[in-house]
């Protein structure tokens, strides 16, 4: 197919982009996979705080080699490091946290999100695959904001943006924005609008790769 040899964004180039969405002073979760990389490119003359669900508000970039502390890791079990003035805390301030409104933004890893923003990230229709619903319930209802990052087709070549969820929902109507390899989506009232795509591809090529009835940039 003619998207077989776009160049897309690599993580990091989407968590570059999904960083010029953070605002000065936001508090936020990074989930496990992808989003994780966010850490490593957050401008130092920014003030954003990070906060890891295994109770770290403050976390810096991923821990180089000469860093690395074993017991200073985030929630997928990365060494990270802290910045100053940083806290520790134990699972359940950290969950007040999250339940009790205080995040700005999460950004999560999905395997689907539909047009109306639901979120399916936690298993899949695989047999073989261990589900790990982790906090992820908790977060996509707690956070203010809810950022996914993901590729934006499967192995097979089919559109993780979908008109319903296949997967069992993690959580329903809770998506805001979408980052992706190829575009920026955002998940509105009317449906999903495209706001950027990557230079070598046209709003109908996107349209038509991404499967659903895709909203024109404002």
């Amino acid at each position: 197919m003619f998207y077989s040899n776009l160049k897309r964004r690599n993580p990091d180039e989407i968590a570059q982009r999904v960083v010029q969405d953070i605002p000065e002073g936001a508090h936020v979760n990074l989930g496990i996979g992808m989003p994780m990389r966010i850490s490593n490119h957050l401008p130092r003359n920014r003030e954003i705080l990070l906060q890891s669900e295994n109770g770290l508000l403050g976390m810096g970039p991923l821990a180089a080699a000469h860093e690395v502390d074993t017991e200073l890791v985030n929630a997928g079990k990365q060494p990270v490091t802290m910045l100053p003035g940083a806290s520790l805390f134990n699972h359940a301030e950290s969950f007040a946290m999250i339940r009790g409104g205080h995040l700005d933004i999460c950004v999560l890893g999905a395997f689907e999100v539909s047009v109306n923003g639901d979120l399916a990230n936690w298993r899949t229709n695989d047999d073989d695959a261990i589900p790990a619903v982790g906090g992820a319930m908790d977060l996509a209802h707690g956070a203010k904001l809810l950022f996914v990052m993901m590729d934006h087709l499967t192995k097979n070549g089919q559109s993780k943006i979908v008109n319903r969820c296949t997967y069992p929902l993690t959580a329903s109507r809770v998506v805001d924005k979408i980052y992706t390899d190829l575009a920026t989506l955002a998940i509105e009232d009317c449906g999903v609008r495209a706001i950027d795509w990557i230079p070598d591809l046209e709003f109908d090529q996107l349209r038509e790769i991404t499967g659903v009835d895709l909203l024109a940039p404002r």
